[in-house]
């Protein structure tokens, strides 16, 4: 874009990351975008609207963390935005804006080299609009079917994860009725009789925060060394949560977060019965995605 120069696109990739290291466990990316135009001064280019009304400074930050992405230094995830180990000493090693800016062109063309030769990067204005509708969009679903799975009955949610489970292919021998929490609130097993395999245990949850260590730890003694385990969290988990889970040797233990549901939720909805399905209905939209 020529109203914006490389180093202003330095400026703003920069802020984009030292927002996200204060935030470890992510950031949604509107207020990401929120922080980083709180802390610099915009132009009245920045300032000024698409013929849409947008205003330019969100979508041209949108645009400006594409080479953070191809350079590994940025996640995006259903909306959640953070920043990598390699986007943390990037940050350290490169504090020159200049500097900073040209290693991430540095890695870009390493990425840009790996696609098909006939392959055209667009960066007029109308493809920076395009690109980042694309990323709001996808950002304004997850949230909605976020937000609709957290106002579920609780035991719709826990109906909603057992409907999944068998959708998948096991086969659901337990689901907790009404009543005290006992920790594991779906048995399934991989036959009908339960007879061979592994026995599933999952508890499931619909907290809007992150479940910590001392959960992990707490279904974990439910857990026998002959059984898997699935612990389901809308809000996902720390990082210490996650490190406990990946380096258990006995006992299997899969977390899945809100966007994990979501993504084997939509593998798997053609097999679902008719009774989950309703509890969450989907349908794809698709949209002109210039940023391929």
């Amino acid at each position: 874009m020529a109203n914006i120069t490389a180093h202003r696109t330095g400026e703003i990739q920069r802020a984009v990351l030292n927002i996200l290291t204060q935030h470890p466990e992510g950031l949604r990316a509107k207020d990401v975008l929120q922080k980083v135009a709180d802390s610099l001064e915009l132009t009245d280019f920045e300032k000024g609207n698409y013929a849409s009304g947008v205003r330019r400074f969100e979508k041209i930050a949108r645009f400006s963390t594409i080479g953070l992405v191809k350079a590994g230094w940025l996640i995006k995830d259903s909306g959640i935005w953070s920043v990598t180990p390699d986007g943390k000493t990037a940050l350290s090693q490169h504090k020159d804006v200049e500097d900073f800016k040209k290693a991430v062109d540095a890695k870009y063309r390493e990425w840009e080299a790996g696609q098909p030769e006939d392959k055209e990067v667009e960066t007029s204005e109308e493809s920076v609009s395009s690109i980042a509708t694309l990323e709001e969009a996808e950002e304004d679903a997850w949230t909605e079917i976020s937000d609709y799975l957290s106002e579920l009955p609780p035991y719709d949610f826990q109906d909603l994860v057992a409907g999944l489970i068998e959708a998948m292919g096991y086969h659901v021998s337990y689901v907790s009725p009404p009543g005290p929490d006992r920790g594991v609130d779906i048995v399934a097993t991989v036959d009908p009789l339960g007879i061979q395999g592994t026995r599933i245990k999952v508890q499931v949850k619909r907290r809007a925060d992150k479940a910590d260590a001392d959960a992990i730890r707490s279904f974990l003694s439910l857990i026998n060394d002959n059984d898997a385990g699935i612990f389901v969290n809308l809000g996902g988990f720390t990082n210490e949560a996650e490190r406990i889970a990946r380096e258990q040797e006995r006992r299997k233990l899969t977390l899945i977060d809100g966007q994990k549901l979501l993504a084997l939720w939509v593998e798997h909805y053609s097999k679902l019965k008719d009774t989950p399905r309703r509890l969450l209905p989907v349908k794809p939209i698709y949209f002109l995605n210039l940023g391929e």
